[in-house]
């Protein structure tokens, strides 16, 4: 009998508000998703699956072997479905796990280096000094780090979009003696609030961006109209997986909540249902 999915979508501007966010009620696959609290965003997945005759690849390699992550034993039903890059799901996991939250981990995206990463070690390891370095993401943070190592850990003023953000450098900074200093971040963790409120030094103020290639150009838009002098670099990019093993994602499927970090995550979620949809698995 064909069944309707609904999958709550909890978006990245949620991931750092944990201890407010409230689980949402049990659900199956033959009743629509209840309304979800507002602390996140729903995704209705109206279509029809017959999970018997699901079928996708399925990889022998270590990468993609199923990868359930449990927080709890105590109910054996996953309620949230956490998909950033393996590895990188850990402090969601632990957050939820603390209100009782079982999480099923299905990685959906990958980094990969973006036609820029060689250019920034470069422009970090030059007498060239910009007023700020913008960073705008965690996996931002984490290649800009990698090539801030590798330039000899330059002086560098670092404004970042959010909490989560910042706190990739924490670490950095104890030990940085100075030379990395996190000094702004904006009163909303959004892009164009930090274009907006970015304190400028001077009539001239110049910022490198390393972003995602995949990043909008609110950062770099914003502050040029501001008179910022602005220098992009797209030091990496995001890419769906590849091979999903057909037992983790029916598994994923029964999920009522799905955890997304990215826009990238959210279009791999809706694509992945055309194509099961095309191949007559809806």
């Amino acid at each position: 009998m064909p069944t309707s999915v609904a999958w709550g979508v909890w978006s990245e501007s949620s991931l750092h508000n944990t201890r407010s966010w409230m689980p949402p009620p049990q659900v199956s696959l033959l009743s629509p998703l209840p309304t979800p609290a507002p602390t996140f965003s729903c995704l209705q997945l109206h279509r029809p699956i017959f999970l018997s005759t699901l079928r996708t690849h399925s990889s022998s390699s270590s990468s993609s072997s199923p990868a359930s992550v449990w927080t709890s034993t105590s109910n054996p039903s996953p309620k949230v479905m956490v998909t950033r890059e393996r590895g990188k799901n850990g402090k969601l996991i632990q957050a939820l796990a603390e209100h009782g939250i079982d999480c099923l981990e299905l990685p959906l995206i990958q980094h990969t280096r973006g036609p820029d990463m060689d250019m920034l070690c470069s422009v970090l390891s030059e007498d060239i000094t910009f007023d700020w370095i913008v960073i705008t993401s965690p996996e931002s943070a984490l290649v800009f780090l990698e090539a801030w190592t590798a330039a000899g850990n330059p002086n560098v003023n670092v404004g970042v979009v959010g909490a989560g953000t910042a706190s990739i450098f924490e670490d950095v900074m104890q030990f940085s003696k100075r030379s990395l200093n996190v000094a702004f971040v904006p009163s909303q963790a959004t892009g164009k609030v930090l274009a907006s409120e970015l304190p400028k030094k001077g009539i001239k103020c110049s910022v490198l961006y390393p972003a995602s290639a995949k990043a909008s150009n609110d950062i770099e838009e914003g502050l040029s109209n501001r008179g910022f002098e602005v220098t992009r670099l797209n030091t990496y990019t995001t890419v769906p997986v590849q091979h999903i093993d057909q037992m983790l994602l029916m598994q994923a499927l029964s999920t009522p909540v799905v955890a997304v970090a990215s826009p990238s995550a959210i279009r791999w979620v809706d694509g992945i249902l055309e194509a099961l949809g095309a191949h007559d698995h809806f």
